[in-house]
């Protein structure tokens, strides 16, 4: 049996619940198309096929490596429920292991140095303090739009990794820039890409993805983090900038250090499980600094 010509049609990736997941499956499926041509069969889809898609990725990082391999595995699952499959491709290859990085976390006052840079653009700032203040994923936030935002809770409705529809909550500095971002615009993307968004050939995005008022498109991930690592690469001492990731990991450390606990840890970050909140709770080096300076023997002891 021949499957419709995929990724765009495949049962597997319409069927997925989540935009940013379909999106994430999308370049999986791209290169597996790439690969075998839009209309091959999904019945004489084998090991060295799946081989051949994940070359890709032979030098990126583990966890890339594991996230496109998990995208084919979803996918061979799916289609052999739906008896398109009677075997499974990727039963030859391996996930890689992880490397545990050390904390992640981004000290507060140099955050704050680079949130309040008045030389980097409003829409590059609010993004920022828009991600450490919600401690939301960055693919959450750049989803959103207009008609997501409530301001007068300082909320905004977000659809979830797993498919929920949920809220994220903000504070007065992103309170203070909201409105100067969206400047009357009651529709379409938040955070807009700077130019105006293509009307046809491959690169036109779907009509949500479009701003009604202006006509642009939708800033993307790659582009988000790339503006963030090269603009956070003064303010870090190794010289390389930090991800949009780190500012979710960073909120969520800060609040361990400030004594919250792991439920309301859990109500902030809305993972499903209290024991991925563990990399959160180990408080890490910003808080061991500031540990071994209060009991430094040298420190100037305040008079009683």
């Amino acid at each position: 049996m021949t499957a419709p010509p995929w990724p765009a049609r495949s049962p597997a990736l319409g069927a997925l619940p989540v935009a940013t997941t379909r999106r994430s499956y999308a370049r999986t499926l791209v290169r597996l198309t790439a690969v075998t041509g839009p209309h091959h069969p999904v019945a004489d889809l084998d090991c060295d096929h799946y081989a051949a898609v994940m070359t890709a990725w032979d030098d990126a990082a583990a966890a890339t490596w594991n996230g496109h391999l998990s995208a084919l595995i979803s996918f061979t699952t799916r289609a052999q429920r739906q008896d398109l499959l009677a075997t499974n491709p990727a039963r030859r290859l391996n996930r890689r292991k992880t490397t545990q990085h050390g904390d992640r976390a981004i000290p507060q006052a140099r955050l704050e140095k680079l949130f309040t840079d008045d030389r980097h653009p409003l829409r590059e700032r609010l993004l920022w303090r828009l991600l450490y203040e919600t401690a939301a994923r960055a693919e959450e936030i750049l989803s959103l739009n207009v008609e997501d935002l409530d301001p007068e809770f300082r909320r905004a409705r977000i659809l979830s990794k797993g498919g929920a529809v949920e809220y994220v909550h903000w504070a007065t500095a992103t309170a203070r820039l909201l409105p100067r971002l969206r400047q009357g615009r009651t529709a379409g993307p938040v955070f807009l890409a700077d130019r105006r968004a293509p009307t046809s050939g491959h690169r036109a995005p779907a009509a949500a993805d479009i701003c009604p008022v202006t006509g642009r498109g939708r800033l993307s991930y790659p582009r988000a983090e790339c503006l963030f690592k090269t603009a956070s690469a003064k303010f870090d001492p190794h010289g390389d900038g930090w991800t949009l990731h780190q500012l979710r990991h960073s909120a969520l450390t800060h609040l361990a250090a400030a004594g919250r606990t792991a439920p309301k840890l859990q109500a902030k970050s809305r993972h499903q499980h209290l024991a991925s909140l563990g990399r959160y709770v180990r408080l890490g080096e910003e808080t061991s600094a500031r540990i071994t300076a209060e009991h430094d023997p040298a420190a100037r002891r305040r008079s009683r």
